[in-house]
């Protein structure tokens, strides 16, 4: 059968990040990879870290990189000067350190290659299998998908993980940082707070099996 390791938010831990998926047997061909978004901020590498994935899209055939909250903030600030203090206040700081700045005739600039760019352009707000829905940070319960806003796809918390009726697929979310991966019959939880000092978490699915750094 065909697997799907997810992995949760990374937020500049490259170190983690290479030691995980050092630990998982991923067939290249036939499994899927998803990337539950945070992929940058807070930790000392976001480079490094989508470095890392764009490399794996050339050896992996099915990677999915989900858009998370701290991408749309990074965007919103590198266009068009907007959510400075929410940048900040979010561990942008690291990001810049980690990419370095660059003069530009407009003054100076976060020094963000193109191909970086492209990818978080290309980020997703959420996936679908028949039997799961991959999210950044959850879906507002009684919504369809497809209706669903990008604010609450990547930044609700409470209204969603308190929500103990069926969704009509297992979400997979991260987000919200616990001590240990959420495990519910209608909900998979997996930021487990490594930017914060916690593991780095990978849920293989449908074994629903957890690795962690």
């Amino acid at each position: 059968m065909d697997r799907i390791f997810v992995i949760g938010d990374i937020h500049g831990c490259l170190d983690k990040l290479e030691t995980l998926m050092n630990r998982l047997d991923i067939d290249n061909d036939s499994d899927t990879v998803v990337f539950i978004g945070d992929y940058i901020d807070r930790g000392p590498d976001s480079k490094g870290v989508v470095d890392f994935i764009l490399d794996l899209k050339t050896k992996v055939r099915h990677v999915v990189c989900l858009l998370g909250n701290h991408e749309q903030i990074f965007l919103n600030y590198y266009r068009h000067g907007a959510d400075a203090d929410l940048f900040y206040l979010n561990g942008g700081g690291a990001t810049m350190e980690s990419y370095g700045m660059i003069e530009t005739s407009g003054g100076k600039k976060i020094n963000v290659p193109e191909n970086h760019l492209e990818f978080f352009d290309s980020l997703v707000p959420y996936y679908e299998t028949d039997d799961y829905v991959f999210v950044h940070a959850g879906i507002r319960p009684g919504i369809p998908m497809n209706r669903q806003s990008i604010e609450d796809l990547t930044w609700i918390r409470y209204e969603f993980i308190r929500y103990a009726y069926d969704f009509g697929k297992i979400v997979i979310f991260g987000h919200t940082p616990m001590a240990e991966p959420m495990i519910e019959y209608n909900k998979i939880g997996i930021d487990t707070g490594a930017a914060y000092g916690g593991e780095l978490t990978c849920v293989i699915l449908p074994d629903k099996e957890i690795v962690q750094v």
